[in-house]
């Protein structure tokens, strides 16, 4: 840690608060005597340990920006970083969509769609980084990730306040971001398929 600059520090940290996530959602407290409380707020049956994870995910989604932000500003793009980051997003935004929807909140699709489409643009820009070209981000995969994003956060946030005037916002948001993430996919496919075709 003392070696990395600060933009790698902060993707470590995200690393670090996807894992404590993880474990808040999943690990078993119950059996060590342990127990989240539990509130009716507006009539809606809120389990604290979500309200918690939807906290340090707004956390971690922060350092996600300052990372890129001070990377950028002050010339500390690296590609170990570049590497770091994205396997740092990938474990923040997906190990929480498989959790999410492993427990009823969102539907198995949204999330089989979010991760097949990261696989096939992670391999699209792995193929061409080898021909030495960077693929970017574009704008309608920032929207998809934005979108997502915020989806996750109003799900462990039991969609409120939305959830009182019985707005579907976190559900809409989450759709959105399915469906952006197809047509960015089909996107990245169509802009850099010359690299999966065998020069004769």
């Amino acid at each position: 840690m003392r070696n990395m600059n600060l933009p790698n520090k902060l993707t470590v940290l995200r690393l670090l608060l996807s894992l404590l996530i993880i474990i808040i959602l999943i690990f078993p407290f119950h059996t060590i005597g342990l127990t989240f409380p539990k509130y009716i707020v507006s009539g809606i049956y809120v389990d604290l340990r979500y309200i918690i994870s939807g906290v340090l995910f707004i956390l971690a989604s922060l350092t996600d920006w300052f990372d890129g932000r001070i990377a950028r500003k002050y010339n500390l793009v690296t590609d170990f970083g570049k590497v770091l980051d994205s396997i740092a997003d990938k474990v923040l935004v997906n190990s929480v969509l498989i959790i999410l929807s492993a427990q009823g909140f969102i539907s198995p699709i949204i999330t089989v769609i979010v991760v097949v489409r990261d696989s096939i643009t992670n391999a699209i820009k792995m193929v061409a980084g080898n021909k030495g070209e960077v693929v970017a981000a574009s704008m309608m995969g920032k929207i998809k990730a934005a979108c997502l994003m915020v989806g996750i956060v109003l799900t462990l946030f039991y969609n409120l306040p939305f959830e009182i005037f019985n707005l579907r916002v976190a559900d809409f948001l989450l759709v959105l971001a399915a469906v952006l993430a197809v047509i960015s996919g089909i996107q990245y496919y169509n802009d850099h398929k010359k690299y999966f075709v065998e020069k004769k």
